[in-house]
């Protein structure tokens, strides 16, 4: 009976070291993963300049695991993967300018990769640029282009920027802070905080920096670390977005004024959408008519193709735009471009004739000479006798539109002024 018992013991006891062999191997493979993932969290932290311990931050912790946890819509990932094609060109260009690649996760804060993103305070593209912010980085804004949404210079814009602010405070998460809430706002927090350390300034009772900007800061970082959670990655349906490559997806070619975007959308043989999606710094569908060459973007894959097949051929027709002022009618804009109304409606969809003030109409103008006149109309210096409403007679515009062009408020101008008469 004795030796049963122990020969029991035993067999359970060998069981035992069986069951241990085989558990021990997973406990420390997942101890692994978990020393790693937390290596590289300690990285990206680095990266910012931030200490560990905001790895302990629970408002930062909330909004990672909130994100983490939006498995319906998965918001996260199906921005990474619509931006998948610039996103390699926005590392790079950051590689370039020594700054931190997570600040790839800045974009995605300021406008979820989304190049048309347009706030109600008149931020746009990207990196959410402010008009006059945009226009200090050498932006083109005008009636044409918006190169706030352009995905290389906004990009480099961007790094500009952040280079000036980093230059300014000495780490990156201030210089992540400023370009949420601006280089000034940001000085007076440090000058009342009595430091600039992360801890301090994110104080919630204090408030030293507007609590956008506290949370703003926290997002960043929370989408970094989630972008670069290969585990969690890898759980999830967008494990591609891993393997993607860091070379650029997109490629830049030089087109002549007036190209249409159509025809290399035929000449590359991809939907027009496609590459209008590249493209989003340009309002209409053909380059601008003042630049003689223009920087627009296609897949890389076509690149190839591209230099088989496109060839320059003297443009048919030079696009401009008209804005439709009082008394303006069909007839009338067609003998200023010399072009018939019909090919007015046609070009623009028209059902009818009816115009509407301030309507925007694209011109095919087949005659560059009378172009080039017409450019040159769009501005006038104020001669003597001049008054707003005589100036606005002689050029069909409405007194309205050039005191608002001008940023007029009364109705005084000065002889030698010069006027701008149309958008």
């Amino acid at each position: 009976m004795l030796k049963y018992n122990l020969l029991k013991i035993t067999h359970k006891d060998l069981l035992l070291k069986y069951l241990l062999l085989l558990i021990i191997p997973f406990i420390l493979l997942a101890n692994l993963r978990y020393e790693s993932n937390h290596n590289n969290e300690l990285k990206i932290l680095e990266s910012f300049n931030i200490e560990a311990s905001f790895l302990n931050d629970p408002v930062m912790n909330e909004v990672k695991n909130n994100r983490v946890s939006i498995t319906k819509n998965q918001h996260f990932f199906s921005a990474m993967d619509n931006a998948y094609i610039f996103i390699p060109a926005i590392k790079s260009i950051l590689n370039e300018n020594n700054i931190p690649q997570e600040f790839l996760y800045l974009a995605m804060a300021e406008s979820n990769f989304k190049p048309k993103a347009y706030s109600s305070k008149q931020a746009a593209g990207l990196w959410q640029f402010m008009p006059l912010t945009g226009k200090h980085f050498s932006l083109k804004i005008d009636e044409y282009v918006d190169e706030r949404r352009d995905l290389i210079k906004a990009t480099i814009a961007a790094s500009q920027y952040l280079l000036e602010l980093h230059e300014q405070f000495g780490k990156w998460y201030l210089a992540a802070i400023a370009y949420n809430c601006g280089g000034g706002r940001l000085s007076k927090a440090i000058e009342e905080a009595g430091s600039d350390k992360l801890s301090v300034l994110l104080d919630e009772d204090k408030k030293y920096i507007p609590r956008e900007s506290r949370y703003y800061i926290r997002k960043i970082v929370a989408l970094a670390l989630i972008g670069n959670d290969e585990q969690f990655m890898l759980k999830s349906e967008y494990e591609h977005l891993l393997n993607r490559a860091n070379a650029y997806s997109i490629a830049t070619v030089a087109l002549s004024s007036g190209e249409s975007l159509e025809r290399v959308a035929k000449i590359l043989n991809m939907p027009l959408e496609d590459l209008k999606k590249l493209n989003r710094h340009l309002k209409y569908d053909f380059v601008p008519p003042y630049a003689k060459k223009y920087d627009v973007y296609i897949p890389y894959i076509k690149l190839a193709e591209f230099k088989q097949n496109y060839f320059e051929t003297p443009i048919k027709n030079i696009y401009q735009v008209h804005i439709v002022s009082n008394g303006d009618n069909l007839s009338y804009i067609g003998q200023l471009y010399g072009v018939s109304s019909k090919m007015i409606m046609d070009f623009n969809k028209l059902k009818n004739s009816r115009l509407k003030l301030k309507q925007k109409l694209i011109i095919p103008s087949h005659n560059q000479a009378k172009m080039k006149i017409l450019q040159k109309k769009s501005h006038y210096v104020v001669k003597s006798g001049d008054s707003l409403g005589s100036i606005a007679l002689v050029h069909k515009v409405s007194v309205k539109n050039i005191k608002s062009y001008n940023h007029i408020n009364g109705s005084m101008i000065k002889i030698g002024d010069t006027l701008k008469l149309y958008e």
